[in-house]
């Protein structure tokens, strides 16, 4: 069973997506990514990235938001949003859940946001008046918090 459930709704950036593939790799964390994606996710260009074959081989796609729900059927569901009420370290991850993260530049529309399966809207401290952290970043912050109050397991 993964650490956590990584889904990342209509990612845009190579880069942070990439980013998100070698983190889910080095903390047991199964990806979930859902289309559409601002460019290709295919085996040529993961690999023109520089990511191993074992850091993308647990990853899945899914074609909207619909076909993801009706493939995972999560039992916990996680927004991480800004307009999220509690602060991400206030609630206890267990290794099943499945942490929604939006698009860079328009973050998770309402439909997503506020599905019925939604467990909680969460959102990671900022200073006043910021906008958001890196998509990369948001996710490292709320894995590594999921893996702590799991106590590290597996870890070397």
């Amino acid at each position: 069973m993964p650490l956590c459930n990584i889904v990342l709704f209509e990612p845009e950036i190579p880069p942070n997506t990439g980013n998100v593939i070698r983190l889910a790799a080095n903390t047991g964390c199964l990806l979930h990514i859902i289309k559409p994606t601002g460019f290709d996710l295919d085996d040529k260009k993961l690999r023109r990235a520089g990511l191993d074959y074992g850091e993308w081989q647990d990853m899945r796609t899914y074609e909207n938001w619909d076909d993801f729900i009706s493939q995972t059927a999560p039992k916990r569901l996680f927004a991480i949003s800004t307009k999220g009420a509690r602060h991400y370290h206030d609630i206890e991850f267990a290794n099943d859940d499945y942490v929604v993260f939006g698009p860079e530049t328009r973050g998770l529309p309402d439909n997503v946001l506020y599905h019925t399966l939604m467990t909680e809207q969460v959102r990671i401290p900022m200073t006043e008046n910021s906008r958001s952290m890196n998509l990369s970043n948001s996710v490292a912050v709320i894995v590594y918090e999921s893996w702590r109050q799991q106590g590290f397991i597996h870890s070397t």
